[in-house]
């Protein structure tokens, strides 16, 4: 009874903060309401050289929190495109900054336009579990370059890196420029009923349902990063080895924890055992062993792991063949897993999977995997292996997801001058790239005139004629 007043207490303040520093980040922002390129650029420097200085501690933070990260994939998803993104749009800051000349019609001359990029004001930014560093940093990048504010909502599955990403941010920012709250659900749901400017959710559909409706109560607009179940698809005479390979880096970094890691895989009937065997090969490759293995990942939390053990025993009590890679786990160290004869009515084909499990779908014909993919909600990515340049357009043409790679996964989500984001189910909205910096500023369209005015030509009364002249010249 007593931890759990103190729990309550301990949420209440937490939440009774988010409203202080909001009220704090506002004012801040109504002082500044247009940084220059220069002092963005310095934000971005300084957030830059804390990375670079931290990344040893961050590694270990975020291995911490999973019991078992490799550092090599936090370098590799974390860390690298952290620093890339910041580098690229410190680049291309002014010239985003620029105004845009637009035209303006004859019959309005003498007049100019353009459209203002504005910072919006305070953002909002909710990052998952996953990837609790890449997923809080690239939102920031994208947010600061548009000169606003941003207050970000760290995940409690992740305590050691959200207390580190905390402290860090604090040695570099004020907090009325960048803050980071910490705590569980309710400080999260708090987080997002506050009058945000604009708040970015990256997480569960059936979360981000409750985000957004939450943040409808202030009319605030929205980017939810989603997910869902990302098809890849196998075509008939791609070499077997080529795709398993690509596909089995996408499944197993971060032991599948990952939106964008292929879910399901369609494959010709006829080269579905050959498959199997071509992805066992690559993976037993990648991780001989699981057995104290630094660079096999282990799955988050005990919570996650019944969840992934339950859809295989649900899959195979339904049918389903279970091909366990590996004779046992160790830890939360969970075994690559291939599941064949799978079927709707089995949970692993319902839900996002988000671990290391792969189930196979035959197919006879392209027509066919394209209608079974179309069949169901739009998916956050769809990878497709084959080399035939005209199929790889009908792929793109005939289907529709968030993002795309054409023989490779994961991979268009670390493209720096590339838009990331989700299409129904999976998403709305996007950031990263020049998208990220349009996303978090108010596109401003301004109309100027000087002391001449034509316009007073079409004034009450009507019937002149000059407004009939002009009716005759511009009305065709």
């Amino acid at each position: 009874m007593v931890a759990d007043v103190a729990y309550i207490q301990q949420s209440q303040e937490q939440i009774n903060q988010l409203e202080v520093t909001f009220a704090q980040q506002r004012q801040a922002f109504n002082g500044l309401p247009m940084p220059s390129a220069e002092q963005r650029i310095q934000w971005l420097g300084a957030l830059k050289q804390l990375i670079l200085d931290e990344q040893d501690a961050l590694c270990a933070a975020i291995s911490t929190d999973f019991s078992n990260r490799s550092t090599s994939e936090t370098m590799l998803a974390e860390i690298m495109p952290s620093l890339h993104g910041i580098t690229y749009a410190t680049k291309r800051i002014k010239k985003w900054m620029k105004p845009s000349k637009r035209s303006v019609g004859m019959h309005f001359m003498p007049a100019s336009a353009k459209v203002v990029y504005q910072p919006l004001g305070v953002v909002g930014v909710i990052v998952p579990w996953n990837y609790p560093l890449f997923l809080a940093i690239g939102p920031l990048v994208g947010a600061l370059s548009a000169g606003n504010r941003v207050m970000i909502k760290m995940s409690e599955s992740t305590p050691a890196t959200s207390q580190l990403v905390k402290d860090l941010l604090a040695r570099i920012f004020p907090e009325d420029l960048v803050s980071v709250a910490l705590g569980e659900a309710e400080v999260g749901m708090a987080f997002s009923k506050l009058p945000f400017d604009h708040l970015l959710f990256t997480g569960a559909t059936s979360i981000g349902k409750h985000v957004m409706r939450a943040a409808a109560e202030n009319l605030t607009p929205v980017t939810l990063e989603l997910g869902g179940k990302s098809p890849a698809i196998v075509s008939a005479d791609v070499p077997l080895s080529d795709a398993a390979e690509r596909i089995a880096f996408g499944k197993t970094v971060n032991a599948g924890q990952t939106c964008v890691a292929p879910d399901y895989v369609l494959v010709p009937k006829d080269r579905v055992d050959g498959f199997v065997e071509a992805y066992r090969a690559v993976v037993q490759k990648f991780y001989p062993n699981l057995k104290d293995n630094p660079d096999y990942t282990a799955i988050i939390n005990e919570r996650q792991l019944q969840r992934l053990n339950g859809y295989v025993t649900d899959a195979e009590s339904k049918g389903a063949k279970v091909i366990p890679l590996y004779p046992e786990g160790q830890g939360r160290r969970m075994p690559a897993t291939v599941l064949l004869n799978v079927n709707d009515e089995m949970k692993v084909m319902q839900d996002e999977i988000f671990g290391p499990l792969l189930p196979i779908v035959p197919y006879d014909r392209l027509e066919d995997a394209f209608k079974y993919i179309n069949e169901r909600p739009r998916p956050l990515a769809l990878y497709y292996f084959g080399y035939d340049k005209s199929e790889q357009e009908r792929v793109l043409e005939q289907t529709h997801s968030g993002g795309a790679c054409i023989n490779d996964t994961l991979l268009h989500v670390a493209q720096d001058d590339m838009p990331f984001g989700g299409i129904g189910p999976s998403g709305m909205g996007h950031y990263h790239a020049h998208e990220g910096f349009l996303t978090f500023s108010k596109a401003k369209g301004v109309f100027i005139k000087q002391r001449f005015n034509a316009a007073k030509f079409i004034y009450p009364p009507y019937g002149t004629a000059v407004q009939k002249l002009i009716h005759k010249m511009f009305v065709r």
